[in-house]
């Protein structure tokens, strides 16, 4: 009984330590200044006259009007907890554990707060584009590839983010060849940030007759879905923009028109493509919208103050080692080789549970330990 109030006061004492914390990082005072502000704005008879521009305005106000009421949850909650610690007498022990009950979940609670005050880049309050690519491995990479498209579909759900498929591209024995998607909610781009590189996969293979182990590749790229005041001039002259026939599901009108679109910027090489849509014109709008967020991720990794300064050279920056091992054989064990977070529970990782590997990755990349 003892042990478990000089435990309640510790996490008590440890929680408020990292709510100090957390309150000057969010400078409160400064989110307050910044909603009069907006809220000013939102008051203007022509407000509404740009709609987007409107849009991005009252969705900033709610998201640090939002940060606001967590903060101020979470202080109330352990200062109830606090209080009510101190009125238990010392033989009521189903109190206490109650106690102990909410002091955990509120450190729970804290922690995902904490890391999402860490997402203060420009972008990372964004949608986020995702683009998945089967690398080394044959089918197996194809079938791994599918396997992520999986376990990224789940954590989405958690998050209650929407997911819209831009691209896909699938295998002609098992899995996929390739896939592009659209994350819509708050703070997307700035939790799948981490996750951009080459994941491994090491497993029995279930492709080979002889059942032998088998090491597979695939790429993971994110990119921030520009809102309309962060648009960036493209000069046309540096496209070239190809049609070509739309594969997959979508009934006879794929086999008649040429609706998708390929779009390359001739000075880095990049490509981009999206056949989603029925209307060509769609197609494009989407293609150079993920064309401008690839060149403005890409400007942001390597340090350059403009699109002009980049060049094919850069292209694949970043694209090494493996960022991340997901091994299923001959033992269980997924790690993370940027911050060593690792867990043994495969299947829970498949099934969407990355947040572990998200928050190590976004702790050590705000005090410098990795570059993003």
């Amino acid at each position: 009984m003892l042990l478990d109030r000089e435990n309640a006061l510790n996490s008590i004492k440890e929680l408020k330590g990292t709510l100090n914390e957390m309150s000057v990082s969010l400078d409160r005072g400064a989110l307050v200044k910044r909603i009069a502000e907006l809220e000013n704005i939102m008051q203007e008879p022509s407000f509404w006259e740009n709609t987007a521009k409107a849009q991005e305005i009252t969705q900033e106000a709610k998201r640090m009007k939002d940060k606001l009421d967590r903060y101020s949850t979470l202080e109330k909650r352990l200062e109830d907890s606090e209080v009510l610690l101190e009125l238990i007498e010392e033989d009521d022990e189903s109190s206490l554990k109650e106690v102990l009950k909410e002091l955990s979940a509120l450190k729970s609670d804290v922690e995902d707060f904490r890391i999402e005050t860490l997402l203060s880049g420009q972008y990372d309050k964004n949608n986020a584009i995702l683009s998945l690519h089967a690398g080394v491995g044959g089918t197996d990479a194809q079938d791994w590839t599918e396997m992520l498209l999986r376990m990224y579909t789940r954590w989405c759900e958690r998050k209650n983010y929407t997911i819209e498929t831009i691209d896909f591209l699938a295998a002609d024995e098992a899995g996929i060849k390739g896939v592009t998607l659209k994350v819509k909610g708050d703070y997307a781009y700035g939790y799948l940030k981490a996750e951009k590189g080459i994941h491994r996969l090491v497993r029995i293979s279930p492709f080979n007759a002889n059942g032998k182990r088998q090491t597979s590749f695939a790429s993971v790229e994110v990119m921030p879905e520009l809102t309309q005041s962060q648009d960036i001039d493209i000069n046309p002259s540096d496209l070239r923009v190809d049609t070509y026939r739309s594969g997959g599901a979508g009934g006879q009108h794929v086999n008649k028109t040429e609706s998708a679109i390929r779009i390359t910027h001739i000075p880095t090489g990049i490509v981009v493509q999206c056949q989603n849509e029925r209307s060509q014109h769609s197609n494009k709008e989407t293609a150079m919208s993920m064309l401008k967020s690839r060149l403005i991720e890409l400007k942001e990794r390597a340090h350059k103050e403009k699109i002009e300064d980049l060049t094919g050279e850069l292209k694949d920056m970043g694209w090494g080692s493996q960022i991340r091992s997901y091994v299923f054989h001959p033992y269980n064990l997924v790690k993370d080789h940027r911050t060593n977070a690792e867990s043994g529970n495969v299947t829970a990782v498949m099934d969407g549970e990355i947040d572990m590997f998200i928050a190590e990755y976004l702790k050590k990349s705000s005090n410098g330990t990795i570059v993003i």
